[in-house]
């Protein structure tokens, strides 16, 4: 075989065949790029600081090696947590947690996901059961930790999947209050989005001479998704939206707004047209968040309207659309946004319906994608000229986005 086909196999990347029979079992043969880079050099044991995109397999790039190096020196008697993944979001801890049940089907290992917004005793119990992997949310681990109902004594691997939103989040105060938890000596993964000088900051502070992959140019959109502008006036950004998805009968719709106020107008507005919707955000139960995206998933639901928040994680095999119904005010989440379609070399299209207040927004986002987004005027819902730009509301907080804000007395992962 060929070194070219070697780097095609999962076969050639060293693992064990219970987690290569697993993975065959999920149709996968072909590594991504990300796995091919990630997979190896995670099983070598050297520190990773790795940025890529979402939908490029980087879940699997640290959970397939971790698989490994674990039941590779597992032991009988009660599992003991060696590694702790740490993410900012429930939806993303559970999709995390999602992936390492099928790929460990065959190891014997055992993963627990703990984050707020639900009971804190059921998490409790399975603590005490044992586990070998812990994947949380910064707030609720720290909940336990707490009330001593975790041990995190005996962490051999540490992982903080998308760091860059933790650090958006406000999280940077609970991480280094989890730092001083777990053992000084240990394997430390950072995956991120972008190589920000944050992330650079963060890796200095707590990883030894990372090894560095870069598998997409930064802070570039997928090549498989196809992105359009549609120029409307604000006011008939709802009824544009319901003629687009009604009269293209798109299918499993993932729509952002910047509020969750918002979202659930629009949600609302939209089943009132005849397509079915749901809102997900910080203020729904978790109950309410997990069913409609499970029913978003199965395709019961057309529509699934989220805030920047709670959209991370949504994990969605060849979701064909993604439509920005309020451009973010923070250029970089625009990737972030779309990134949600074009996975895995499925195609994907990012729609944004755009008024006069946004167009700083669009501009900010072509700059920093190095690309002008084609732009489609739809006969009827031609913009008004006359209409002047009003300023887009800033935040209640005052500071930008993507500021680094205080720690709050509420947790952010139990709130959003």
């Amino acid at each position: 075989m060929s070194t070219e086909q070697n780097q095609s196999s999962f076969q050639s990347l060293g693992l064990s065949n219970d987690i290569l029979r697993a993975v065959t079992e999920c149709g996968y043969t072909t590594p991504t790029p990300i796995q091919q880079q990630a997979i190896p050099t995670v099983m070598a044991g050297h520190d990773l600081l790795a940025a890529a995109q979402t939908g490029t397999g980087k879940t699997a790039g640290f959970t397939l090696p971790l698989l490994h190096k674990l039941s590779s020196t597992k032991t009988e008697g009660k599992p003991i947590i060696k590694a702790l993944i740490l993410t900012p979001t429930r939806e993303l801890a559970a999709q995390v947690e999602d992936n390492l049940n099928t790929y460990a089907k065959y190891t014997g290992l055992k993963s627990l996901v703990i984050f707020g917004g639900v009971g804190i005793n059921p998490q409790i119990n399975a603590l005490r059961r044992g586990v070998d992997i812990l994947v949380a949310t910064p707030g609720r681990l720290l909940d336990h930790s707490r009330q001593g109902t975790v041990d995190l004594s005996k962490i051999d691997v540490l992982i903080l999947d998308e760091a860059d939103r933790m650090l958006d989040m406000g999280f940077i105060h609970d991480i280094k209050k989890v730092m001083k938890l777990i053992p000084e000596k240990r394997q430390t993964l950072l995956f991120s989005a972008t190589f920000s000088s944050e992330i650079k900051a963060l890796s200095q502070q707590f990883m030894q001479q990372p090894k560095l992959i870069e598998v997409a140019r930064q802070n570039a959109a997928a090549d498989t998704i196809e992105q359009r502008v549609y120029p409307v006036d604000k006011k008939r950004k709802r009824e544009l939206l319901s003629y687009l998805i009604g009269s293209r009968n798109w299918r499993q719709v993932l729509v952002f707004t910047r509020t969750k106020h918002g979202a659930n107008r629009l949600a609302t507005q939209l089943t009132d047209d005849g397509l079915p919707a749901m809102a997900i955000h910080g203020n729904k139960s978790q109950g309410a968040r997990t069913k409609a995206l499970a029913q978003f998933k199965a395709g019961k639901l057309r529509v699934l309207v989220a805030t920047d928040i709670a959209a991370r994680g949504i994990d969605i095999d060849e979701l064909p659309h993604v439509i920005n119904f309020e451009l973010p005010q923070v250029a970089e989440d625009y990737v972030h946004r779309i990134g949600r379609t074009g996975r895995a070399g499925s195609e994907g299209e990012a729609a944004s319906l755009v008024c006069v207040d946004e167009h700083k927004l669009l501009r900010d986002i072509e700059k920093l994608t190095k690309n002008e987004i084609p732009k489609d005027v739809i006969p009827g819902f031609e913009p008004d000229p006359s209409i002047k730009p009003e300023p887009i509301q800033k935040p209640r907080t005052g500071r930008p986005q993507n500021s680094r804000r205080a720690p709050r007395q509420k947790r952010p992962d139990a709130r959003r």
